[in-house]
């Protein structure tokens, strides 16, 4: 299938994308930085979400990864992915869209900006699913909460932190970027079925109700 995924130069986003590709996928990626994926069947596209977006026909699955913490926040998490959104889903070829948000959509964690970003995501998510359903398309959002990636090495690289963290997570680990890849290929591959629902991975850290870091 055609897949265009947003914020594939590192991280979650590059995760899915090699996982798409491993599948036997095509995918287009767009990020603001380059990206090194050599597979034949990727096109990286060099792209602001926030400001033009290019003209893509036959999009079949859309994730909507891209996303930043800083004072751009609800200009990419929210603006942006609602511009891509609402230019390359809405097509009889679409199969799935899904929304990479955040366990703060639903704790209301981390910095205020960002956590009303995500909830924004979710809240769009639903509204999109109620859309797209007329193509027999699904929409969902996915929620990590902790994930090892590289922007995350303050937070994992400080003992004590780090600690504490662990203490309050029921399951005291954060996920990897591949395993947050596994559910984001279920969810718009496998899945046919749910839709207009957020899924939350997190190892039970809401569970505890007590946000550190």
């Amino acid at each position: 299938m055609k897949v265009l995924i947003t914020g594939t130069s590192r991280g979650i986003g590059r995760a899915i994308c090699e996982k798409f590709l491993k599948e036997g996928h095509s995918v287009i990626g767009f990020d603001l930085l380059p990206c090194d994926i050599g597979d034949k069947n990727y096109c990286h596209e060099i792209v602001d979400i926030s400001k033009n977006l290019p003209d893509i026909d036959g999009v079949e699955i859309l994730i909507n990864n891209a996303g930043v913490q800083n004072s751009k926040d609800i200009d990419v998490n929210l603006k942006g992915t609602i511009a891509v959104t609402e230019k390359y889903a809405f097509s009889d070829k679409i199969k799935s869209v899904l929304f990479i948000a955040s366990a703060s959509a639903t704790s209301g964690s981390e910095f205020p900006e960002y956590a009303a970003s995500k909830g924004g995501v979710v809240a769009y998510m639903k509204n999109v699913a109620l859309r797209i359903a007329k193509y027999g398309a699904t929409a969902n959002s996915l929620s990590p909460g902790g994930v090892l990636t590289e922007s995350n090495d303050r937070v994992i690289n400080d003992k004590k932190l780090w600690e504490k963290i662990m203490s309050l997570t029921l399951l005291p680990k954060w996920a990897t970027v591949g395993e947050i890849a596994d559910w984001a290929y279920f969810m718009t591959v496998v899945n046919k079925s749910m839709t207009a629902q957020d899924v939350l991975v997190d190892n039970g850290e809401i569970a505890k109700a007590e946000f550190v870091w």
